[in-house]
This record gives structure tokens, C-alpha cells and sequence, in this order.
């Protein structure tokens, strides 16, 4: 989850906050790619998860790359909790889930470099100590009670918060993984239309990229728990956004949308102020009960965008959220699946065709049927297999007109990062298929086997 926020003076009118998230369009010239994924870290010997303090435990790998990589660190009180580096951030998620969100950069190319380079360095760090990390969107055998919690503020008011709007909210903060994409807009226009696609579209992402069919040691009939998750968190502050689709979405719509949000906390002094339920229409007129008298600034603003968690996020740009954590090759496919439909504008535009016509009903069916089925799923006039080939033949099509080349001119577009998602539509087999098939066939039930087999 996201650091605080820094910078941007006290908020005197309301027009500010939409003007905040204006203030991110961009020339496609400007347009960059930041790509953000997560894994969890585990006791190679006992396959525990990492603790934040001790001999092996997140605090060792984070002051590892700190000190070998040339990482800055981030502090919270006296405690390590994060990373930054030209642009890159590391941070920790609450059960210690290690999360790299990349610079913003041009191409494909330069972000699956960043990836791979942070894989390596965690890497060596983690070999050294008897350290695993794995890819999956949600942890195959521990328990909630086996979770640590890392040392960050929000982390604690929002365990306390979350059984009180939903049923899974701790199980996505603890034992989730993702691995998602930031991307650019140029204008209002622009925005919305992205923003539709994306939502209407993330479900082809959980499918193709659905990654988490064990839980507490077993399999849980769904491809992507994570996904499943998802639907039972806080109504108030997930989902697929149904007035994205209506006449008149712009930047005040989702004004009005973020601000009916309670909030979650007030970053003040390198501390979280408690004001969890309450409103940020409210901390408008200087009458938030956290800081009675106080009126927020755009860095709080900043903050409480980062705690709505719909399947697509808007914030200065754009976050697809609904993919689950995976191996190393599908990190790079996750970008490249989305700059190829939304980063230009024929693809977008086609993309836009396949999903125009659908009713909030498909909408929401097909985001269930892709949690439950993956690939497989079906809801009335949709078959997801059939939609999953043509939005990755948009995307590469997309792809293939934006013409960035790689390895000094030698690969001539981004297309190749496809490939592991061409591969799953030629076999009908996303990443959950081929465990499931594991668990059930070679490995006889022995779900400790994903550990030596689909670690980094």
C-alpha cells in the first residue's frame, strides 16, 4: 500500500480536488508506465512467513538492499519500513508482503528491466539468510493467526476497521499479493474513457493472470481467491464503480464518489491520527472530529485517494487493480496487456467496442465468473475465453503500432511480453489451471511442493 503522501498546501476550495487529479493529464509524448508488484517472503526451512524483526525476517532483506543496492531508506518512528531509489519505491504490505512500485518510465522494455534487476537484488539478499519469495495472489497454507504485522500506523487502524464493513478485509491486507499497472491520461476525456475500459475489462485480467486457487492448505473453488476477496472487503470503497458509465463522469464525479469514502486516518508528524469512519467533507468545513478546527491540505487528500480500492483507481493517473500476483515472466505480460489497449488509440477505441454495450448485470457476472472460473467463465452472451483472445489481440495490435523498440533496435515493439498470455489462450490454462493440475496429479496433494517449484 501506498506511503504517505508529501507537498501541496491547505485545500481553500473544493475545485482543488478536482483540479488535483486534472493536474495529471499529460501529452502522450509525457505518457510513462509504473509497474507495482508484490510476493511474500517465507522461511525457506519451516516455509513460515517472514517475520519484520529477527535473523530471517523482512527487516534483514529490506537493510540488505539498503545497504548492498544503494536503496535510501524510509522510516517510520526508529523502524525500516520501505526503500526509495531513482524514482522506485519498496514498500511492505500489512502480513510483510514485499511490493516494488517502479519509476515511471517509456517502455515495456525499461520496466521489465527494473523488475527483473529487483528480483535479482532481493534475491541475493534473500539466498544468503534461507529466505524464499514466492508469487502468488494469495498465501497457499497460513493462517490468519500466523500473519505478522508490520510496523506501519494504517496497518493497525485498519485491522481494527476492517471487520466492521466486510468479512475478508484482513485476509486481502495479510494474505494477498497483486501485481498491477499505473499508467497516464491526457485529458478529461481521455480519462473516462480508459476508465471504462479498464473497469469493464479487469475481470480478462483476474482470468488470465488468476493465481490463487489454495487457501489455509487447500484448494477454495475459486481460480483467484484474491478476486473473491475483493467482493466481501467494504462496499463503500471497492468494486466496479457502475456512475463511471454514466453521463456526466469527469473529475467531479469522482470527487463526489472519494469524498462519500469514510476515511481511514490523518497523516500528521510521522504518525497516523485515528479517523477511521469519518468525512472528508467534514475535514472540509474544519470539522473533522480527528482535528477539530483543522482544515486537510492536498497531501491529505492525496492520502484518502489511496485508500479507495475500486478494480481501477484514479488518482494523477490511472492503477489497474484486478490482476493476482504471479511468476516472473507474467510481472512484464500485466503491463504489457494494458499499454496495449489503453496507450493507443485505435486499441482503445476497439477495446472500447467489445465492452460498450454491456449492462452493470454482465459487468458485475462476469467479475464473479472470473474469480470462481477463470478462463473457463461464461455469463449470458459473454465467453470468457473467446473475449480474453480478442483483448489480447488488441493489445497486441496496440502494441505492435506503438513500435518501441528494445535491446538497443533488435526487438522491434513490446509484443513479446504477450507471450505468456498467448500461451495460456493456446492451452486454456491460467496459472491457477496448471496448479491445480500440479496439486492434483504429481504432487499428490502436497501443496508444499509450490514452495521449491514457484519461488523466485
Amino acid at each position: 500500500m501506498s506511503i504517505p503522501q508529501s507537498g501541496g498546501g491547505p485545500i481553500e476550495h473544493r475545485d482543488q480536488l478536482a483540479e488535483y487529479l486534472a493536474s495529471g493529464s499529460k501529452p502522450k509524448e509525457d505518457w510513462r508506465i509504473g509497474t507495482e508488484h508484490e510476493k511474500f517472503g517465507y522461511c525457506k526451512d519451516s516455509h513460515k512467513p517472514l517475520p519484520y524483526d529477527g535473523d530471517r525476517s523482512i527487516r534483514v532483506v529490506l537493510e540488505g538492499l539498503r545497504d548492498r543496492f544503494n536503496w535510501d531508506p524510509v522510516l517510520e518512528g526508529d523502524r525500516i519500513i520501505g526503500l526509495t531509489r531513482d524514482g522506485a519505491n519498496v514498500s511492505l504490505e500489512p502480513g510483510g508482503q514485499l511490493e516494488l512500485s517502479g519509476a515511471p518510465l517509456e517502455t515495456i522494455h525499461q520496466t521489465c528491466d527494473e523488475v527483473n534487476e529487483h528480483l535479482r537484488e532481493v534475491k541475493s539478499i534473500a539466498d544468503e539468510v534461507g529466505v524464499g519469495f514466492i508469487g502468488l495472489g494469495a498465501a497457499p497454507e497460513w493462517t490468519h493467526e500466523q500473519m505478522p504485522m508490520m510496523p506501519k500506523g494504517r496497518y493497525r487502524l485498519m485491522t481494527d476497521y476492517m471487520p466492521k464493513v466486510g468479512t475478508h478485509g484482513t485476509q486481502m491486507m495479510y494474505r494477498t499479493c497483486t501485481v498491477q499497472v499505473n499508467l497516464d491520461f491526457a485529458s478529461e476525456a481521455d480519462m473516462v474513457q480508459k476508465l471504462r475500459v479498464a473497469l469493464a475489462l479487469q475481470p480478462v485480467a483476474t482470468a488470465l493472470f488468476a493465481n490463487s486457487p489454495f487457501f489455509e492448505g487447500k484448494p477454495n473453488g475459486h481460480k483467484s481467491w484474491r478476486s473473491r476477496i475483493w467482493r466481501d472487503l467494504d462496499p463503500s470503497r471497492t468494486g466496479t464503480l457502475p456512475f463511471v458509465f454514466e453521463d456526466g463522469m469527469g473529475f467531479e464525479r469522482y470527487v463526489d464518489y472519494a469524498l462519500d469514502v469514510p476515511m481511514y486516518f490523518v497523516y500528521r508528524d510521522g504518525k497516523y491520527i485515528n479517523a477511521l469512519g469519518q468525512s472528508f467533507r467534514d475535514f472540509l468545513k474544519g470539522e473533522l472530529p480527528a482535528l477539530p478546527g483543522e482544515m486537510p491540505t492536498l497531501s491529505d487528500w492525496a492520502d484518502h485517494l489511496t485508500t479507495i480500492f475500486p478494480e481501477a483507481r484514479l488518482k494523477k493517473y490511472l492503477e489497474m487493480r484486478g490482476a493476482d500476483g504471479g511468476q516472473w515472466r507474467r510481472l512484464c505480460a500485466l503491463p504489457a496487456l494494458w499499454v496495449g489497449l489503453l496507450y493507443d488509440q485505435s486499441a482503445l477505441d476497439a477495446a472500447w467496442d467489445l465492452c460498450k454495450d454491456w449492462d452493470l448485470e454482465t459487468r458485475d457476472r462476469l467479475r464473479v465468473a472470473a474469480s470462481v472460473d477463470g478462463l473457463q467463465a461464461e455469463v449470458p452472451g459473454v465467453t470468457m475465453m473467446d473475449l480474453a483472445k480478442q483483448v489480447v489481440d488488441i493489445a497486441q495490435a496496440g502494441l505492435k503500432a506503438r513500435a518501441r523498440p528494445g535491446a538497443g533496435g533488435l526487438v522491434p515493439d513490446e509484443t513479446h511480453f504477450l507471450s505468456a498470455l498467448q500461451d495460456s489462450l493456446e492451452t486454456g490454462q491460467a496459472p491457477a489451471d496448471e496448479l491445480l493440475a500440479r496439486y492434483h496429479g504429481d504432487w499428490n496433494g502436497d501443496l508444499s511442493r509450490i514452495y521449491s517449484e514457484y519461488s523466485y
